[in-house]
């Protein structure tokens, strides 16, 4: 189990790099849009490859970030009836999800996807778009995203087991971090007593 749980830390530090990594990839996508819509504004100049580039790094922020996602539990979860079992039974669950619902999806899309790039690289595929980019750099981006997401489930069924036989923490303990709608709940909530204390405030004065 030591074996499988170090394995299980070198997943997590890969998918964590990968993911800081791609967050950058927003700003470029931020740059590349900014910089088209000036050329095309100011000097009536266009080109499809400024287009594609975008949704390229769209792909990539989606595609290489899911296995980040997956290791810091914000990707979309169903847990009305979850919540109220025991915390042994969600992780049973969740392997149970991991084996016979994530790991045949995953094998399928590898399946389907690493040919469907490598027909692309051999033929070397252009956009059917005038002035587009090459298509095989995009299609990569399936078996490279899904081979990270896989990753992070190998990990986390690990880490599962190792809860269940006392050898490892929860692995969904947030330890004391909020979750994205956690924290956007207590925006909102901030906002609301603002607000409440503004409007009270306001009929404090005028009673005066």
């Amino acid at each position: 189990m030591r074996l499988l749980l170090l394995f299980s830390r070198w997943i997590d530090r890969l998918n964590s790099r990968v993911g800081r990594a791609v967050t950058w990839l927003t700003l470029v996508v931020v740059l590349v849009s900014a910089t088209n819509a000036i050329i095309r504004k100011l000097l009536h100049i266009s080109s499809n490859a400024w287009l594609e580039l975008q949704w390229y790094l769209f792909g990539a922020i989606f595609l290489l970030a899911a296995g980040y996602t997956f290791l810091k539990n914000e990707h979309v979860r169903v847990d009305v009836v979850s919540q109220m079992l025991s915390r042994r039974l969600q992780i049973w669950i969740e392997i149970f999800g991991i084996v016979f619902f994530l790991f045949p999806a995953f094998a399928l899309v590898l399946w389907l996807s690493i040919p469907f790039f490598w027909q692309s690289l051999i033929h070397w595929e252009l956009s059917s778009n005038t002035g587009g980019l090459i298509r095989w750099p995009v299609k990569i981006l399936l078996p490279l995203g899904f081979s990270l997401l896989l990753l992070s489930g190998i990990s986390q069924l690990i880490k599962c087991i190792a809860f269940l036989r006392g050898q490892g923490p929860d692995p969904h303990a947030t330890n004391g971090e909020m979750t994205a709608e956690e924290a956007l709940a207590a925006e909102i909530r901030e906002m609301a007593e603002a607000q409440t204390n503004e409007n009270q405030q306001k009929t404090t004065i005028k009673g005066q």
